[in-house]
């Protein structure tokens, strides 16, 4: 599918005189907006095909190898032949080279959805669990015919909630074919080498086109913990040194299949990945209570059963008057079965052990879901979809904990321990049905301005079996208004309002594990949980520098969120506190989000780009432990990255430079309270095409060793009581990761 071209205006790159003129630019185009008109009502006519003159260029062969089409209808059009100075090998080389394009995901939560913003010939992949940055990864460059970044509103797209839409469009060519190899392997701090593969195989005859992968995705880490805990008065108690080995690598096999013919459009998806492995925990404890120090070790092993699998399919109709007709099935199933079994090491032998922990953690979540649209045209400036979504959710849980007591009756199914029965969740089952009507409608008010009003009727059955026998229902409306006013053909107002209504984690409905403290087994289960709601307010302004030099944008947040989600009280013995997920009230969140991304022309270099953002929010609620204000979410953060091409010697290299402001968020509990501090982190690669399209390419993660810290207050009884028992200090880092990549495509 691609955007109507009413009128192209072809550019060749050019340079900026001086970065101080944007602001400068932005009120004058501002000023002048009356003067230029654009069409927001981006259609998407049947043929794949761009525009004629599009192609008599491209055909003839363009002075300027860069070449950038904007079309006056707010869609940004990069033909393949921009991209062929850079020597890409696969869509996410093409796409790094674009200003201003992130790619999302759109599989969070239960069901479709709407979310993400990537669209493959104009369709959405039938699927979830695919990423949609490693699907990109996986089609090779020389399928592209162009690359197009929708800034309108239309009913058209099967995507929503994007401030932009990334289409990528491939080659209509009658048969096309190639192969695409990675060969990668990682060197960790600790001196482990870690291989990895992929292949994938893509083309297309006549009306089938096809794309499979296979791959073997290295996830080794090596995590070192230092933990110091400190009376109140801050005298050392003790001090632990702890190293984590994960030895994983990740197999995955994928495939995408499309049929056309005439009028209708086949898409079948499959996916199926194991990451199953194992963990080695190993941990040494200097206690400092007794004047002399006495040391204890501990070996934890966690063995990871985990493996899913995933088949989606689409089929669309058009209609002989324009309208289609879009059914889209999912099914999914997922399983993760932990087994974490502690040791205490002899202190006389340093080699017997004695088990002193058992916990076993299974879960299997299994999703149904079916989907149907129907879009159609209403008048030359306004057009409708209409939908329904079925899906059905279900999690089975179980978690069993045994320790080892001196009193109750050991258990193998306990791992020849003592069940810790307050803890034990035997097997439990969770089930959603949910159904969504929806309606979208997208009005052309003018050649400016589009207003696209939804409006989504939810209604749900979650039941709950096992320990808890509970089924509760819930209907809501969920309206939605979004108005975009192009002032100029370079600048974008964007306003909306939306009534948001959050998913429930089902884990969250019973006893689970605990692996985050090490003081704490489980985490209790709450079955009355209900949804977060929220009224969200956005605006954002974006504005594109002249001959593709650029962009920026402002985006300002505001939510007004009803019972929030956070911790409470759920003890049943006041001498044992115990907390779990629940509803504690009404907060609020704000914030701004200011992103900038600019090619460096006014500094001699067009083929270096920049991009810098900052992100500030903030939020208050009261909380329900201590009675306090307080934040529930992060302050912000700020990204900087570069990356310069080099073409004349097919080389390419570049950064990325992150900082999370720290302090001012407390994570209050019922009788801990935490903060959390993390170090800046830097990424740096650099990139060569050698050896007949050969690609090598090295990476550098966590190039300065970046901890991330937490610091714990924990008390006795209840934090309200505020009777400081123990601080405990500790940081943890998995050291710097170098990478070597090794890409081409036949």
């Amino acid at each position: 599918m691609t955007a109507k071209h009413s009128q192209t205006r072809v550019l060749g790159s050019s340079t900026l005189t001086t970065a101080v003129l944007t602001t400068a630019l932005l009120v004058t185009n501002t000023a002048i907006a009356a003067t230029e008109t654009t069409n927001t009502n981006t259609k998407f006519p049947d043929e794949l095909a761009p525009d004629a003159r599009v192609l008599s260029e491209l055909n003839a062969g363009s002075q300027n190898a860069n070449v950038v089409e904007h079309s006056s209808d707010s869609t940004v059009v990069y033909p393949a032949a921009f991209f062929q100075q850079y020597s890409p090998v696969s869509v996410n080389d093409m796409i790094d080279r674009i200003p201003g394009v992130s790619i999302e995901g759109g599989g969070n939560g239960r069901g479709l959805g709407s979310g993400g913003n990537l669209l493959i010939n104009g369709q959405r992949m039938a699927g979830k669990d695919n990423s949609p940055r490693a699907q990109l990864t996986r089609i090779a460059a020389r399928e592209v015919d162009r690359i197009e970044i929708i800034r309108g509103n239309s009913t058209e797209f099967d995507v929503r909630n994007a401030s932009q839409i990334v289409n990528v469009v491939l080659n209509e060519a009658t048969s096309r074919n190639s192969i695409s190899t990675e060969i990668s392997s990682d060197r960790h701090s600790d001196g482990t080498i870690d291989p990895g593969a992929s292949v994938s195989a893509s083309g297309s005859n006549n009306a089938f086109n096809y794309l499979f992968n296979i791959m073997a995705d290295p996830r080794y880490n090596h995590n070192q913990r230092q933990e110091y805990g400190y009376s109140p008065d801050m005298r050392l108690r003790d001090s632990t040194e702890e190293h984590s080995i994960r030895d994983e690598t990740a197999y995955q096999a994928s495939m995408n299949l499309g049929y056309r013919f005439g009028n209708e459009k086949f898409q079948l998806n499959a996916l199926g990945r194991d990451s199953s492995h194992e963990t080695d925990v190993t941990r040494a404890i200097t206690d400092y209570n007794t004047g002399i120090p006495s040391l204890r070790r501990e070996n934890e092993n966690i063995d990871n059963i985990h493996y899913n699998w995933e088949i989606g399919g689409e089929y669309e109709h058009t209609f002989a008057d324009g309208s289609r007709n879009v059914v889209v099935f999912v099914a999914n199933d997922q399983n993760r079965d932990n087994v974490r079994e502690r040791f205490l090491v002899n202190a006389n032998s340093g080699t017997s052990e004695t088990k002193s922990l058992f916990i076993e953690s299974n879960q299997r979540t299994r999703e149904r879901i079916v989907r149907n649209t129907y879009n159609r045209q209403l008048s030359p400036a306004q057009d409708i979809q209409l939908g329904l979504e079925r899906a059905q959710t279900i999690l089975d849980s179980s978690l069993f904990i045994g320790a080892n007591s001196s009193t109750g009756n050991r258990s193998s199914r306990y791992g020849d321990l003592v069940p810790v029965l307050s803890a034990t969740n035997p097997g439990s089952t969770v089930q959603e049905m949910r159904y969504e009507g929806f309606a979208v409608h997208n009005w052309t008010l003018n050649d400016r301005m589009s207003l696209e009003s939804t409006v989504v009727y939810e209604t749900s059955e979650i039941s709950q079996s096992g320990i808890v026998n509970k089924t509760r229902s819930f209907d809501f409306v969920r309206p939605k208004f979004d108005y975009r006013f192009d002032i100029t053909s370079s600048v974008q107002l964007r306003a909306s309002v939306e009534r948001a209504v959050s998913q429930l984690s089902f884990a969250n409905f019973t006893a689970s594990a605990n692996n985050s403290d090490q003081d704490k087994t489980s985490n209790a289960g709450n079955p009355d949980l209900v949804q977060e709601k929220a009224t969200n307010y956005e605006l954002n302004l974006e504005y594109r520098l002249p001959n593709d030099a650029g962009i920026m944008s402002s985006r300002f947040v505001y939510r007004e969120i009803e019972d929030v989600i956070g911790r409470i009280d759920v003890s049943s013995n006041p001498n044992a506190p115990e907390s779990a997920a629940g509803n504690i009230g009404d907060g609020v969140r704000y914030g701004v989000y200011l992103d900038a991304s600019t090619r460096l022309g006014f500094l001699g270099l067009p083929d270096a780009m920049l991009t810098t953002s900052l992100n500030v929010f903030d939020s208050v609620i009261t909380d329900p432990f201590l009675g306090i204000e307080r934040r529930f979410n992060g302050r912000g953060n700020t990204r900087i990255g570069f990356r310069h091409d080099l073409p004349a010697l097919n080389l390419n290299y570049g950064f990325t430079y992150s900082v999370d402001f720290n302090g001012g968020q407390k994570n209050i509990d019922i009788d801990t309270i935490e903060r959390y501090s993390s170090e800046p982190n830097l990424s740096f690669f650099i990139s060569k095409v050698a050896f007949d399209d050969i690609t090598f390419r090295f990476e550098s993660m966590n190039t300065l060793n970046s901890t991330f810290c937490r610091e714990r207050l924990r008390y006795a009884g209840t934090t309200a009581a505020n009777n400081l028992r123990e601080i405990e200090n500790s940081c943890n880092n998995s050291g710097q990761k170098l990478a070597l990549k090794v890409r081409t495509t036949f």
